[in-house]
């Protein structure tokens, strides 16, 4: 690969504002990874052997419930968010050869962004805001943290805004050509993010922030559920597209080949765009007061919204199978030993791929109603989330900093070996961790339970084996986590070799010449989206919003 130029980057300002999201991502990734490490070794009764309990000994933590919604908002929302927009803003600029439209518009964004996960955190911090992540009513928080939430996702609608603005200005001098891939997907994920956003920005803003101010007297918990879900499923694509994108458009190069099919990857993403929102009430199965037959078409488009997720799949493997044999990989699977298994960015994603592959059968469990009545609410559904935004996404995130870091900061990456290992670290950890999560949920144990403390609820002895496995699975996490900022501290500290690495840009075994002209137009899709939403949502929000009952009073248990 070529080296850039180290005096005269380019896109240095927007490689500034990349920066600045990539330091509050990791100061989360950080700070929530430390609250997972206490929840799994408290399942797993490690607390009991070594005498600390961290929810009793440690004067800053509360209670357990604390430490899991510090533990949600931190990876679940403020990780992947600031991961995300800082990512998309240099892959945009950088694809399309374009400076932000709007530099200044760019650092609003982010200030809005920050600020308003400061206002979160404040209660959260005070133990004024265990509500988890998920903040069903009638748990009710201090009103600053559903403000500063509010806030966090304003900000990403000035991030499109930005986007927009700046594919507008390379349209103008590019009226013919496609939108190259990358951009095509950072578009789109951003677009899809800000209309799957709307439902909780209404909860926020309509519901529980002047429930929580004390305007109403109460809240109707069914109401801000299904708006909640309208976002809440949707923003795992928001988490998965940005990895998708790397998947497509760079591993392939990383690893010494091309693309399959730039086409299909388009159709990929606009299928995405179409079948993302309109899913959420499958998370609503178990709930009243939703018609059955609600339920049962927002089933089908869950099963329907897996089908990109298969051309993903066989896109990306049969992109990978033309880098092996290119390597020189022959037979049906000789191709795998030939990938480039030395290199940890390669690596830590393709790994990422493996076990996301298990999460999204799982997620066909939880899409089925029968099935998932079995496994609602219990730690199955925990096991298959971490395979989904702690590996699929967090793996591919840190596979993508480890070319990234080098790229922004102009030093050779150090200790590629420990790069290595500290993916595969992470990989079997999660391994461990997941199966075990999703065994107990076959066995009935519950999620957002404190598991061994909690008096309602006695520990069962067949979870006690699984448990240790939990424990064992998050230690090793913990270990490969702080591998990872060791690595990625000691680059920007003590590495002396200049960084060669160039931005990747795959090349299309079928380019983007043969993308017929509909898939790179905009009003389409977004019209058809806009009516899946109505079919899917209309009937069952009129009639939630035609019932309104704002009489469930405010807890706060913890």
């Amino acid at each position: 690969m070529t080296t850039e130029s180290l005096a005269s980057p380019p896109f240095l300002a927007e490689r500034r504002l990349t920066i600045a999201y990539l330091v509050v991502a990791l100061v989360a990734l950080a700070v929530g990874g430390l609250m997972g490490l206490f929840q799994a070794t408290t399942y797993a009764g490690f607390d009991r052997w070594i005498g600390f309990n961290p929810y009793l000994d440690l004067p800053w933590i509360a209670s357990y419930y604390q430490g899991l919604t510090i533990h949600g908002v931190l990876l679940i929302l403020v990780w992947t968010t600031f991961f995300i927009c800082g990512f998309l803003t240099l892959v945009l600029v950088q694809v399309l050869r374009q400076p932000l439209a709007s530099l200044r518009l760019g650092w609003v964004a982010f200030g809005i962004m920050l600020f308003g996960l400061v206002l979160a955190l404040l209660p959260i911090l005070a133990n004024d805001a265990t509500v988890l992540f998920t903040f069903y009513p009638p748990l009710k928080a201090n009103s600053l943290y559903y403000l500063g939430l509010t806030l966090l996702v304003v900000g990403t609608w000035v991030v499109l805004l930005t986007f927009v603005r700046t594919y507008r200005a390379w349209r103008r001098e590019h009226p013919t050509e496609r939108t190259p891939l990358a951009a095509f997907m950072a578009l789109v994920t951003m677009t899809m993010w800000t209309i799957a956003s709307l439902g909780i920005a209404a909860e926020m803003l309509f519901l529980v922030l002047p429930w929580s101010l004390g305007l109403f007297g109460g809240v109707d918990p069914l109401l801000a559920r299904t708006l909640f879900w309208f976002t809440g499923h949707p923003i795992v694509y928001f988490w998965l597209l940005p990895a998708y994108l790397s998947w497509y458009t760079m591993v392939p190069q990383q690893a010494g080949g091309r693309l399959f099919s730039d086409p299909m990857a388009r159709v990929s993403f606009l299928l995405f765009l179409l079948l993302s929102i309109p899913v959420g009430i499958h998370h609503q199965y178990a709930d009243p007061g939703i018609h059955q037959g609600m339920k049962l078409l927002q089933g089908i488009f869950t099963f329907g919204v897996f089908f990109p997720s298969l051309l993903t799949f066989f896109n990306v493997v049969a992109s990978l199978e033309l880098a092996g044999r290119a390597r020189g990989g022959r037979g049906w699977l000789g191709w795998i030993p030939r990938l480039p298994w030395n290199d940890p960015v390669v690596t830590a994603q393709v790994l990422a791929m493996i076990l996301f592959a298990f999460g999204g059968i799982g997620g066909l469990v939880n899409a089925s109603y029968n099935v998932n009545l079995v496994v609602h609410n219990t730690s199955f559904v925990v096991g298959h989330f971490h395979l989904t935004v702690g590996t699929a996404v967090t793996l591919t995130f840190m596979g993508i900093l480890y070319w990234l870091v080098p790229y922004l900061s102009g030093r050779a990456l150090v200790g590629r070996r420990w790069a290595l290992a500290q993916a595969w670290l992470w990989f079997i950890g999660m391994a461990l961790f997941s199966l075990a999560l999703h065994r107990l949920g076959l066995l009935g144990m519950p999620r957002r339970s404190n598991i061994g403390d909690a008096p309602y609820l006695p520990l069962q002895p067949e979870w006690q084996s699984w448990l240790s496995l939990v424990g064992i699975g998050g230690v090793m996490m913990t270990l490969s986590g702080l591998l990872f900022f060791a690595i990625l501290l000691l680059t920007l500290l003590r590495s002396r070799q200049p960084a060669q690495v160039a931005f990747p840009e795959a090349a299309a075994l079928s380019g983007p010449a043969d993308t017929p002209a509909l898939l790179d137009r905009w009003r389409p899709w977004l019209v058809l989206a806009a009516v899946l939403i109505v079919v899917a949502y209309g009937p069952p929000l009129a009639t939630q919003f035609a019932t309104l009952a704002l009489t469930s009073p405010g807890l706060r248990p913890w």
